[in-house]
C-alpha cells in the first residue's frame, strides 16, 4: 500500500514517449490522475486514452519547454486542469549533440541548458510554489549517471544533468521543512527513441554498456519503479537525493 497513488495528481513532462510515456503509464497503473506534456499533441492523446482506459483522468497539455513563458503557463494549466499537483516529474529533457566538446557550437548548449535546467526551473518554481503553500507534494527531477561523472563526447548534456542533481539538493533544503519532498532519478543507459542511433547498431550498443556490472542497456519500463518509489510514501523520509539506476555504470 506505500505504493499507492490513488487519489494523487501527477504531471509528466516529456510524456509522448520514451521513459515519460512510461512513467506516465506506471504512476496512472498504480492510481493517480496524469497531466501529460510533451510538444507532440497526437502522442499525448494517444496516452491520454491508455491512461482512461484505467479509469484515471488525464490530461493533455502540449507545450515547448524551450519557452520560458510556455512552461510557466504550463505549471498553472496542470494545477488548473487537475485541481492541484502531488507529484511533479521533470523529465523532459535531451541533447541533438554527441561529438567532441572543441566541435559544441554554443547556440547548441544554450538549447540543451535551455531544455534541462530552465524548464526545470520555471515548472518548479510555479509546481513547486504551489506544493510548498499546500504543504506537500514530491518532486522528482530526471537527471542522468551522465551529472555524476564526466561525460565525453556529451558535454552539454552532462553538465546540464548536474544543475538538475544541485538545484533538486538546494530545492530539497529550501522546501523540506515545508513538506515538500525534492529527489532526482539518474538512469544509465536506456533504450529511448532518442539514442535509438547508439543502440540499434550492429553491436546493439554493446561498447556502451561493456563496464558496468549487467552489461545491458535498460528499458524505460525499468524506471518506473524507482519514480514510483519517489512519488509514493514509500519514500516519505527521502529527500535530495540522487538514485541511481544504470545497471552499475558507476562501479
Amino acid at each position: 500500500m506505500m505504493f499507492d497513488l490513488t487519489g494523487r495528481a501527477v504531471l509528466v513532462t516529456g510524456a509522448s514517449r520514451g521513459i515519460g510515456r512510461a512513467v506516465a503509464l506506471g504512476l496512472a497503473h498504480a492510481g493517480a490522475d496524469v497531466a501529460v506534456s510533451a510538444r507532440d499533441g497526437a502522442a499525448l492523446e494517444v496516452l491520454r486514452e491508455q491512461i482512461e482506459t484505467l479509469g484515471r483522468r488525464a490530461y493533455v497539455l502540449p507545450a515547448d519547454l524551450t519557452d520560458a513563458a510556455a512552461c510557466r503557463h504550463l505549471g498553472e494549466r496542470a494545477i488548473e486542469a487537475l485541481g492541484r499537483v502531488d507529484v511533479l516529474v521533470n523529465n523532459a529533457g535531451g541533447s541533438s549533440f554527441f561529438g567532441p566538446f572543441t566541435q559544441l557550437r554554443f547556440a547548441g548548449w544554450e538549447k540543451t541548458m535551455r531544455l534541462n535546467v530552465d524548464s526545470i526551473v520555471h515548472l518548479s518554481q510555479v509546481v513547486g510554489g504551489h506544493m510548498v503553500e499546500r504543504g506537500t507534494g514530491s518532486v522528482i527531477n530526471v537527471a542522468s549517471v551522465a551529472g555524476l561523472s564526466g561525460a565525453p563526447m556529451l558535454a552539454a548534456y552532462g553538465a546540464s544533468k548536474a544543475a538538475v542533481i544541485s538545484l533538486t539538493k538546494t530545492l530539497a533544503l529550501e522546501w523540506g521543512d515545508s513538506g515538500v519532498r525534492v529527489n532526482a532519478l539518474c538512469p544509465g543507459w536506456t533504450k529511448t527513441d532518442l539514442n535509438e542511433d547508439l543502440w540499434s547498431g550492429p553491436d546493439e550498443g554493446a561498447s556502451f554498456v561493456q563496464g558496468q556490472a549487467l552489461k545491458r542497456w535498460a528499458t524505460v519500463h525499468e524506471m518506473v519503479g524507482p519514480t514510483m518509489f519517489l512519488a509514493s510514501d514509500a519514500s516519505s523520509y527521502l529527500t535530495g537525493q540522487s538514485l541511481v539506476v544504470d545497471g552499475g555504470s558507476l562501479l
